[in-house]
Formats: C-alpha cells, sequence, structure tokens
C-alpha cells in the first residue's frame, strides 16, 4: 500500500479506534504518516475552519496529498 495519511484530533470520539487502525497499518509494513491535533473533535477542521488548528490540519493534509500526486 502507499503511504497513507490519518489524523485525528485528541478529542475525537473515535480517536482510540483511530489510533488501533494506524497501528495495524503500521504494523502490516504500510507508511503512515499521522497526526494528532490538540483539542480537536469530530470534524473540527469543517466545523471551525477558522480556527488555527484547523488551518494548520488542511495545510498539513494538502502537503500531503501535494507531494503523493508529484511522484
Amino acid at each position: 500500500m502507499p503511504r497513507t495519511y490519518i489524523d485525528t484530533g485528541s478529542a475525537e470520539g473515535f480517536r482510540d479506534e483511530t489510533l488501533v487502525y494506524t497501528g495495524r497499518l503500521s504494523e502490516a509494513g504500510v507508511s503512515v504518516d499521522f497526526h494528532m491535533w490538540g483539542g480537536g473533535i469530530h470534524g473540527f477542521d469543517m466545523s471551525v475552519g477558522d480556527a488555527a488548528v484547523s488551518r494548520a490540519s488542511n495545510a498539513t493534509r494538502e502537503e500531503f496529498i501535494r507531494r503523493a500526486l508529484d511522484r
């Protein structure tokens, strides 16, 4: 599998499931670019798009996608 981007908020309701999924991908040899955003809740990057953490999250994800498409 190609390098995989996963992010979650630290207050996300599915945070623990995301951590398990990320760990299992890594154990299977998949390179994972993982980010946990402090204070983020489910959908924080869309519902509070002007917050600094949302801007950082979106910029990081966009940069990952840009690098992946440039390969």
